[in-house]
């Protein structure tokens, strides 16, 4: 049972490493979460660091929903645990203790990692939707809302087909985590529905509403001049 707890709450610890925030911060200086979007996720790493930043911030963030899941079956934790592994590397990426509990991602290239690694059939099809759903529409958020809510359903549809686990706790998992990751895209769901989110690629525009979890401009550290005017 020990042994448990302590996978779990490494789970967690390990989903909770802010990769963006890190990659952005050493790259240019930067908060990631002052930057474009305001989220601790790989596309806001790319538009504040470049590509080679988003690519690598994505991959280490695929790799913590993945270890979570292969260290538990390393260990040969039983299919609750190793389903509550996933679920807990999601929520650290999205609720991380580094970041205080705040300014987390919404947990997508976690969850595909995390997913992919409990069933890999289902994942992949769901990457295939959201490429797809992507390409076509340049939207990266509708995208990701399509392949999280298409998952639970293909893992489903694939279980009696003997193509997934069939376990309850992987089926609640299976369900919860996108659940838990369409949630936090709920910002994006407003914008795609007023027409204003940003599509891939286009420059963001000055009125564009903030993410919920961005710093308020009033918010933000006072440059040098600034300070030196305030104790002038």
């Amino acid at each position: 049972m020990i042994l448990w707890i302590c996978l779990l709450v490494g789970a967690y610890l390990v989903g909770a490493i802010p990769w963006s925030w890190l990659i952005v911060r050493w790259k240019t200086g930067q908060d990631v979460r002052q930057v474009g979007s305001g989220n601790v996720g790989a596309t806001n790493a790319m538009r504040a660091a470049g590509r080679a930043a988003g690519a690598t911030a994505l991959l280490l963030d695929v790799g913590k929903g993945v270890a979570a899941v292969l260290v538990a079956r390393a260990l040969g934790a039983p299919p609750l645990v190793e389903s509550c592994a996933a679920t807990l590397a999601v929520l650290g990426h999205m609720y991380p203790i580094w970041l205080r509990f705040h300014g987390g991602g919404k947990g997508v290239a976690t969850a595909a990692g995390a997913l992919g690694a409990l069933a890999p059939l289902p994942a992949l099809l769901a990457a295939l939707i959201f490429v797809v759903v992507t390409a076509v529409s340049r939207y990266v958020s509708l995208g990701s809302i399509a392949a999280l809510v298409a998952f639970p359903f293909l893992v489903l549809a694939l279980a009696t087909l003997g193509g997934s686990p069939r376990d309850v706790p992987f089926l609640v998992s299976s369900a919860l985590v996108p659940a838990l990751s369409v949630w936090k895209h709920r910002g994006n769901i407003r914008r795609l529905l007023a027409g204003t989110e940003r599509r891939l690629g286009k420059p963001r525009e000055e009125n564009q509403p903030r993410e919920e979890n961005q710093p308020r401009e009033q918010d933000k550290p006072r440059d040098q001049n600034e300070r030196r005017e305030g104790k002038a």
